[in-house]
């Protein structure tokens, strides 16, 4: 087994510390700006990330930060690249690795990842740029007749391929099946489909020689559609989402680390924190947050493309942060959100 790689899955998850998914692509990071009236140039999106990245004791709750193509290119303004910026820091730096979603032919308008094409070649260049790890995201989307057993199975197989060739190519993989929260589909409805998805990930993981301890999975927490009549509350999607990854998820693996997929910013630390809670001594792998949203957009908001702001930014950010940790130990609740909020 590879020690390196072994060493830097279990840092990415280690205790009291998440991972910034700071990965939006082009298009992702320009909707957010034109909501908030932000100019969506690459030097803002540099600028935003710099703020981001520059956040005083970032990582006393950061572990690792997911980067896009252009952002592991991009520096200070004084020319200090970001992954000089994180390592320095002591955050480890990660890229994205997917190229996004097509429809998968003979479904329901089904998707799968693509990026397969030329990525061993991809893998070695971004371990030049200094990268420790990647993600790939898989999405899987809940309605009547889906999902397929053939959307499943072409993205959990996809998923195995990408994590295969990251550790052949030095790269830890973040393994990202995401069972999406749109829709109407209750909690049982979610749990049922999240089971299917996993089985069929790790059962293709195993096919393509993947080491588990040399990998991270970011999966989905067992929810209520968004559009559901009837919301399931924090316990029982706390108990429903620990109980699917008990079933699931081999012990080897080197940790855990949810999405948010659209919670609001309490919710998602008040479901980590229940779920951390309810797996002392039933869990056998660390359980954190690899969170993008509900971790900085807090931060845009308050920094809204002005310098003047630039304290603002990192100030929401360094409370979501610490949120969050407080969240991955269990020790998160209302009154952290006051304690935390700057003066």
């Amino acid at each position: 087994m590879n020690t390196v790689l072994a060493d830097v899955a279990k840092a990415m998850v280690a205790p009291g510390k998440g991972i910034l998914a700071a990965d939006e692509s082009f298009g992702t990071a320009n909707k957010r700006f034109e909501k908030l009236g932000i100019p969506t140039t690459e030097e803002m999106r540099r600028s935003y990330r710099e703020m981001l990245f520059t956040t005083k004791d970032l990582a006393s709750s950061i572990s690792a930060v997911i980067l896009f193509d252009e952002t592991i290119r991009q520096g200070k303004k004084d020319g200090t690249s970001f992954v000089q910026v994180l390592e320095r820091n002591g955050i480890l730096p990660g890229i994205k690795l997917d190229l996004g979603t097509v429809t998968l032919p003979n479904t329901h308008g089904e998707k799968v990842t693509e990026g397969l094409d030329g990525l061993a070649k991809r893998v070695a260049e971004y371990v030049g740029l200094g990268a420790k790890f990647a993600k790939w995201r898989a999405v899987i989307d809940v309605g009547p007749a889906i999902p397929s057993d053939r959307a499943i199975e072409a993205n959990a197989h996809a998923l195995a391929r990408y994590a295969a060739i990251c550790q052949a190519g030095g790269l830890v993989p973040i393994v990202e099946p995401e069972v999406l929260m749109d829709g109407d589909h209750t909690l049982e409805r979610c749990r049922e489909v999240t089971e299917r998805t996993l089985k069929r990930t790790f059962w293709e993981l195993a096919k393509a020689g993947v080491i588990l301890e040399q990998m991270v999975l970011k999966p989905n927490m067992v929810i209520s559609g968004m559009k559901c009549p009837t919301q399931a509350g924090v316990l029982d999607v706390s108990k429903a989402t620990l109980e699917t990854l008990l079933r699931t998820v081999p012990a080897a693996v080197a940790g855990v680390a949810f999405l948010s997929g659209g919670q609001s910013d309490e919710i998602a630390a008040a479901h980590l924190n229940e779920i951390n809670r309810l797996a002392k001594g039933r869990a056998p792998w660390p359980i954190t947050f690899s969170y993008g949203r509900a971790l900085h957009q807090s931060a845009m908001t308050a920094w809204r493309g002005s310098d003047a702001h630039w304290a603002d930014g990192q100030a929401a950010l360094s409370k979501r942060a610490r949120c969050n940790a407080a969240a991955a130990s269990g020790r998160y609740s209302a009154e952290t959100e006051k304690e935390l909020t700057p003066a």
